[in-house]
């Protein structure tokens, strides 16, 4: 099998949760090799639920194929062999509270001393600098602060969450991102350095055209359910056993659309010349289409609007992803099998690269026990003697 991308690249991952572990998942996917440090008491998620066979579905999904090394940073001996840890990798990920590595003798001005090439990224809620630096925060917190919970749900209701943590994943997403950018500088430059990804700035940077429109207008965008804010139609619409979207980008696809519908006429009226003007008469238009939609399946529309390249699709609930040969074609489900669990189907790995087998396997190695690779990575990479390791074991409690 050909190498992966980050083949041969050793991160050292003192994260729990979600943010940080997604960046540090990310980086394994491309082949880096992931050394988990956890707490004695191991990472907050091993207790969320569910659980299946005693492992916490939510940590599998997001810490699969990683080493798990138990490391209590509170005692010297803690410190000692965290600080070993960070002399062997390229990229450390950690995403405490701003100061809380400092405060244990471990911030990145500590480490780049011990390991000059070190890529120190840092994952919070609000940064490293700043008036909020030092506080908490989760993805709820993230979302609601950063604007996106304001723009999302139907008018007129209470305020939504998006279905998904995107607070915490977005930050996941852009510290595996800053943290291969500074890889690939340090080729150059041949250090190392801070990368600092904020929750709060990762979904500022995701509000696309809110931040344009508001900026542009000054009118404050609102919720407005399923359509788009500036194109029309673009929405979703209810079938007779379902729910469908349609999306018509540009004046052809909506000539197409109307074909499709038996609505012919409705491109030549004066209120739908345009999308502007589609977009401006709206409460009129969408009755006219959802009216339509309604009197057959979904099944039925999205054979006759693809038979004609209208960009359509189901709202599939999540057990249809299981049974669409599109997910199931790139990989989108992969399979693990995990000890006391059996098989348990994941998210896969969306960047694919060639050759594919590189980066896209159909499964993958299990999650792992609280300090299952301890002593291996004691002995194989930072060098301790086997009694050095049972010693180490021993002040644990393994």
């Amino acid at each position: 099998m050909s190498e992966k991308a980050l083949q041969g690249i050793k991160v050292l991952d003192f994260t729990s949760v979600l943010a940080g572990p997604y960046c540090s998942m990310m980086l394994g996917n491309m082949g880096a090799e992931i050394y988990k440090v956890e707490k004695p008491q191991g990472d907050d998620s091993r207790t969320f639920g569910p659980h299946v066979g005693g492992m916490s579905t939510y940590f599998l999904s997001l810490n699969r194929g990683k080493k798990s090394i138990v490391c209590d940073t509170r005692s010297e001996q803690g410190k000692e062999a965290f600080k070993r840890l960070a002399a062997e990798v390229d990229i450390l990920v950690e995403n405490l509270k701003p100061g809380a590595m400092e405060r244990m003798g471990l911030g990145y001005d500590t480490l780049k001393e011990i390991n000059p090439r070190l890529i120190y990224v840092a994952v919070s809620g609000f940064g490293h600098s700043g008036p909020y630096s030092s506080r908490a925060a989760y993805d709820l917190i993230a979302q609601a602060m950063g604007g996106i919970i304001s723009i999302t749900g139907t008018p007129g209701e209470a305020p939504v969450r998006v279905g998904a943590s995107v607070g915490d994943i977005m930050a996941g997403m852009f510290a595996a991102f800053g943290a291969v950018s500074a890889l690939y500088q340090r080729v150059a430059s041949g250090t190392g350095q801070k990368v600092d990804v904020a929750m709060l700035d990762s979904q500022i940077a995701m509000l696309e055209n809110a931040i344009a429109k508001y900026s542009a207008n000054g009118i404050v965008p609102q919720p407005i359910g399923l359509r788009h804010p500036v194109i029309t139609p673009f929405d979703g619409f209810e079938t007779k056993d379902g729910h469908i979207i349609v999306a018509c980008g540009n004046d052809r696809l909506f000539r197409a659309l109307c074909e499709v519908l038996d609505l012919e006429s409705l491109p030549q009226d004066e209120r739908f010349l345009t999308n502007a003007l589609r977009t401006e008469h709206i409460d009129a238009l969408t009755p006219i289409i959802a009216q339509t939609l309604r009197t057959n399946t979904t099944a039925h529309w999205m054979e006759l609007l693809l038979a004609k390249n209208v960009p359509c699709g189901p709202i599939n609930t999540i057990d249809k992803l299981f049974e669409d040969p599109q997910v199931a074609a790139r990989n989108m489900l992969v399979e693990v099998e995990q000890p006391d669990v059996g098989k348990i189907k994941l998210a896969g790995n969306p960047v694919k690269m060639s050759p594919v087998e590189a980066a896209d396997e159909v499964s993958h190695d299990p999650a792992p026990e609280i300090g299952s690779h301890t002593r291996e990575v004691l002995i194989d990479l930072l060098g301790y003697s086997a009694e050095e390791a049972e010693a180490y074991m021993d002040s644990i409690g393994g």
